[in-house]
């Protein structure tokens, strides 16, 4: 409301206003009852890419494409004095361009009569088109190895280990630490084999508690239990394609002991059932921890692993391949710009030195979350800065955090790396000192033969070059 002692002439305030609704960030459209526009201002203009001179001789829905006037939201409210607040609204403008707006509209009341309408809109185009993109994306395609970020040897060596195995149908065992893509990885060794015109199935073992996740996976048949109903398994619906059971680690013993027979015995009895059903799957796992850990913790059942384990792939933890931060952080940089429309370039050579001087406990996924947070907190800037980090990573990438001054020196290791390199230089002594006897070089190390055999595998080691020659 302008105020009623203004200095200001009508002319002045006409202008003042004018000026005003042109330069506000939002679309603003008003209409009168004969659906004239009234104010059609430069944003708007912007969104449908339009002029005036469109609506010569036109009414809106000559205008614009809806499929019934009950779709305008701004029909609406001229015609029956309906008002919405932060509707989403999808249209087509009369030249077949789509404009997506999150609307507010509202009549214009005068002396009890509606004289006007008028809409506020906040254009979501550009995001709306994305999210459908990525959405048919995900329902239509899977990962490949080409999407796996990173030139180091240590990812270099597992992909390629993963590219043989696509070659055959045996179980694959992936281990690696939270975060560090081991889905990823499930999904490109289905995408790249002969099953991957048939279904890609994943179920987190995890998620679920022990009562459901049985009929889940081996399926159920109606009175089975309270509230059963005649439904198919995982084992059955992945007919043709792939399973992934990502944290196996995490099923009951007696669930474990279940599903190794199905593997055995390829058929499947569905709960309440007494039918065996044939299945044509293959399996992929996914563990977050040492096999050999989770054994002698009564965590993994020793007879599963082995069955599961045929093949296995231990993905390497983000600071164990700190060359990959760089594309790494340039790939997110790429998303999070698309997304957020920004334009954001780089990281500055202070926020580099704190990404790769950091543990990354989260691996890959902490760092896109970083990034994405960083990003959060930018102002029209094209670099991201160490001030725009998030508070929590800020401090403990400080030097009064948790990277220390030794971190700070960049020929000194976090902690996880030299105990890393001492644990392979103490298997490589026992091997040696054992002449290659793996069985005799566990005994010396006080731990169990598969154990040995897991940190062998683990740091790239074989007993070749440790026998007598």
């Amino acid at each position: 409301m302008i105020h009623s002692r203004s200095a200001f002439t009508k002319t002045q305030l006409t202008d003042l206003f004018n000026q005003l609704v042109e330069h506000v960030d939002q679309g603003i459209r008003v209409i009168d009852a004969q659906e004239q526009l009234i104010i059609y201002n430069e944003k708007m203009r912007a969104i449908e890419s339009m002029s005036y001179d469109d609506f010569t001789n036109k009414g809106l829905m000559e205008a614009f494409q809806f499929n019934d006037e009950r779709d305008s939201r701004l029909l609406q409210a001229i015609k029956y004095g309906k008002q919405s607040l932060n509707e989403k609204q999808t249209y087509f403008t009369y030249l077949g361009e789509e404009v997506t707006t999150i609307n507010e509209a509202f009549p214009i009341y005068s002396h009890g009569n509606i004289i006007a309408a008028a809409e506020v809109a906040k254009d979501i185009t550009r995001m709306e088109k994305l999210v459908r993109e990525n959405r048919k994306k995900k329902e239509n395609s899977l990962f490949t190895f080409s999407d796996i970020i990173g030139n180091s040897n240590e990812l270099r060596e597992v992909i390629e280990n993963a590219s043989r195995a696509t070659r055959t149908s045996s179980p694959v065992l992936i281990i690696g630490e939270t975060g560090t893509g081991k889905e990823l990885f499930a999904q490109s060794i289905h995408s790249e084999s002969d099953r991957a015109t048939g279904p890609f199935i994943s179920q987190n073992c995890a998620a679920l508690p022990e009562t459901l996740i049985e009929g889940i996976l081996f399926g159920t048949v109606k009175g089975a239990f309270t509230g059963a109903t005649e439904r198919a398994g995982l084992f059955e619906e992945a007919e043709g394609g792939t399973l992934l059971l990502d944290e196996i680690n995490s099923l009951a013993p007696a669930l474990q002991a279940k599903l190794l027979r199905v593997l055995q015995e390829k058929k499947v009895t569905r709960l309440g059932d007494t039918k065996e059903r044939s299945f044509n799957v293959r399996v992929l796992t996914t563990m977050n921890e040492d096999p050999v850990e989770a054994i002698a913790a009564g965590r993994l059942r020793k007879d599963l692993y082995y069955r599961l384990s045929v093949v296995t792939l231990l993905i390497p933890p983000l600071r164990e391949r700190i060359h990959d931060i760089e594309p790494l952080t340039a790939t997110f940089i790429a998303k999070y710009n698309t997304i957020f429309q920004m334009n954001i370039e780089n990281i500055s050579v202070q926020l580099e030195r704190r990404f790769l001087s950091y543990n990354w406990p989260g691996n890959v996924r902490e760092l896109e979350h970083i990034i994405e947070g960083a990003m959060n907190l930018t102002i029209d800037e094209q670099m991201l800065q160490v001030h725009h980090l998030p508070p929590h990573f800020r401090h403990k990438t400080s030097k009064k955090g948790t990277l220390s001054a030794l971190a700070q020196n960049e020929n000194a290791v976090d902690l996880p790396t030299h105990l890393a390199t001492v644990e392979k230089e103490w298997v490589q002594q026992a091997l040696k000192q054992a002449n290659g006897n793996v069985m005799k070089a566990a005994k010396d190390l006080g731990i169990s033969r598969q154990s040995l055999q897991y940190r062998m595998q683990k740091f790239h080691l074989n007993r070749d070059p440790f026998l007598n020659g």
